[in-house]
């Protein structure tokens, strides 16, 4: 089973890779011409250096002699130069082009996927993934395709040129050359799943080290920071065990190809110089492919070193596949003529029902009505369907039975991205931004002046406390709002919801880490941010639920009271 799996997943992260080979084929095709013309300049410098060495040895010629010979060097070595410099840059931006949209099509996905679908991975896997896993495909169409492209033409065309000179160099050329594709595909085998693992823990160790970074407080507070401590170093040293065997076996790789290369090249000079004192070759053509056969091993040594580059691929590109591969949401079959509302919306759950799977079930046909205009809290236990009900409204997941109405239109008739933006949401856990408090309340409209910021803190009650700090709305937040309490953090983020003006307000906990001086507040300001708005309000707090026109209690997935 876990073969079949192995198996499995390596042809998917092939597949992956050579799908997007032809987008790169056209500047591929240009740097291995690129290659190609350097390898027959090559082949003619040396056919003129040893011409002009036959010349000086055997006839004793002076260096105005062998100018005609010598002269054509220096301008055949810079013309090679140029012509592998732009051969490595088309292969580079050939290589930033898959980077770029393998990344785009990345974040496309994971937005589309939403937070519930995304709900098992860890962000810190994500993170390595959109960064490090992503560059590592680079490297497999900058370095290993032209490498694989170079290692095939450029030893066939010098074997061209050596077979009709002499059959018997031709021959040791001809049968050494296979021998290290072939070893280097045996020890890639074994590469290849250490590069797996190897990138499977990178992931690990991304995720549990930015999980343990942004409950660095609370691990603190609970003495347990010396412990998360031991462990991010435990992994960190698995990591660097990982890495120190895919090196040996990198390095057992590059002397496998270095000693079959100097096998065939000693091979060459040893009889080359034999038939020399036989008189059976002349020097100026032993010599002219004893300068060539080096050339000749060389594309197979680099493509020995870049293979490491492949291997660093395939680990990333199974995971990419399989994340690309998750099916999304259809688009609405008829959000042409489904037009998202501008005005306060009433909305309608009529039997909604929502199953996550394995068991799980969010709601269980809960049926009750958010009033336009009007303040709704959602009250109930842990699970009992609460954030379940806000993340269909998102669009964040979809009933799996009954429906959600907005103002007589079914809510999966409407387009999700014009939905949203008719949508102001403070989420149980508020990101700020680095950049300043105006900044992160700018947010919720770009356009905004400076008036407009100011209102906003004000009818949350943010005001008062950005105005005792020294730099006011300008204070420099580090990101996740460091420097500012949770509180105040919560504050911001109302702010940018009131800022928002969407037509529906959805509060998650609007009063958690607030003071009691914050909470009243807040509370008194509900009122006026629903004025015009249909607010739903997740609470726990009676001074938050005593705000509500509306309370409607959820218990396992099902309205268990509605007190309007």
């Amino acid at each position: 089973m876990t073969v079949d799996r192995s198996a499995a997943e390596a042809a998917a992260a092939t597949g992956f890779l050579r799908r997007r080979v032809a987008s790169v084929r056209r500047p591929l095709a240009l740097a291995t011409l690129a290659q190609m013309a350097n390898a027959a300049l090559m082949i003619l410098q040396y056919s003129l250096l040893a011409t002009a060495i036959d010349r000086a040895i055997s006839a004793g010629a002076d260096l105005a002699a062998l100018w005609p010979w010598l002269g054509w060097v220096p301008p055949i070595i810079l013309v090679r130069a140029a012509l592998s410099w732009a051969a490595e840059a088309v292969a580079l931006e050939a290589g930033a082009g898959v980077r770029r949209a393998v990344r785009a099509e990345l974040a496309e996905k994971l937005f589309a996927l939403g937070p519930v679908r995304l709900g098992g991975e860890q962000a810190g896997a994500l993170s390595a993934l959109l960064v490090d896993g992503i560059e590592a495909l680079e490297a497999y169409y900058t370095r290993f395709l032209p490498a694989m492209r170079n290692a095939v033409l450029i030893p066939l065309a010098l074997l061209a040129v050596v077979m009709p000179l002499d059959g018997v160099s031709g021959l040791i050329l001809l049968l050494t050359a296979p021998l290290i594709p072939l070893f280097m595909a045996l020890i890639g085998s074994g590469a290849e799943r250490l590069n797996r693992r190897q990138w499977a823990r990178l992931a690990r160790m991304g995720a549990h080290f930015l999980e343990m970074v942004q409950g660095l407080t609370t691990l603190k507070l609970f003495n347990a920071s010396k412990r998360e401590a031991d462990t991010v170093a435990r992994i960190a040293d698995e990591y660097r065990l990982a890495t120190m065997a895919v090196l040996r076996v990198a390095f057992l790789s590059a002397l496998a190809l270095e000693f079959f290369a100097t096998l065939g090249i000693a091979l060459v000079a040893v009889l080359i110089g034999f038939r020399l004192l036989a008189g059976e070759i002349g020097f100026e053509r032993g010599l002219f492919i004893l300068l060539l056969a080096p050339e000749f091993y060389g594309p197979l040594r680099t493509l020995g070193t870049q293979y490491h580059a492949r291997m660093e691929a395939l680990g990333t590109a199974g995971t990419l596949a399989e994340l690309l591969a998750r099916p999304v949401p259809p688009p609405p079959a008829v959000a042409a003529t489904a037009i998202a509302p501008t005005t306060a919306p009433e909305i309608v759950f009529r039997a909604v029902r929502h199953d996550y799977g394995g068991g799980r079930i969010g709601l269980d046909g809960a049926e009750f009505t958010l009033e336009a205009g009007r303040i709704t809290a959602l009250i109930g236990p842990s699970g009992a369907g609460k954030s379940t009900a806000v993340n269909l409204l998102l669009g964040f997941a979809a009933p799996t039975g009954g429906e959600i109405l907005i103002d007589g239109t079914s809510l999966s008739a409407l387009d999700p991205q014009e939905w949203r933006r008719r949508i102001a949401w403070v989420p149980q856990r508020p990101h700020l931004f680095q950049g300043s408090i105006a900044d992160n309340i700018r947010l919720g409209h770009p356009e905004a002046d400076a008036a407009a910021v100011i209102a906003a803190a004000q009818a949350v009650g943010a005001d008062r406390f950005i105005a005792a700090l020294p730099e006011g709305y300008d204070t420099r937040l580090g990101e996740d709002g460091a420097g500012l309490s949770g509180g105040q953090v919560r504050l911001v983020a109302l702010s940018r919801a009131a800022l928002r003006d969407a037509p529906l307000l959805i509060l998650d906990e609007p009063s958690a880490s607030l003071d009691s001086q914050s909470e009243a507040a807040l509370t008194q300001t509900l009122p006026a941010l629903a004025r015009g708005r249909t607010v739903l309000v997740i609470a726990h707090r009676p001074a938050t639920i005593a705000a509500a026109d509306r309370i409607v209690r959820l218990e396992q997935g099902r309205v268990a009271g509605d007190d309007a």
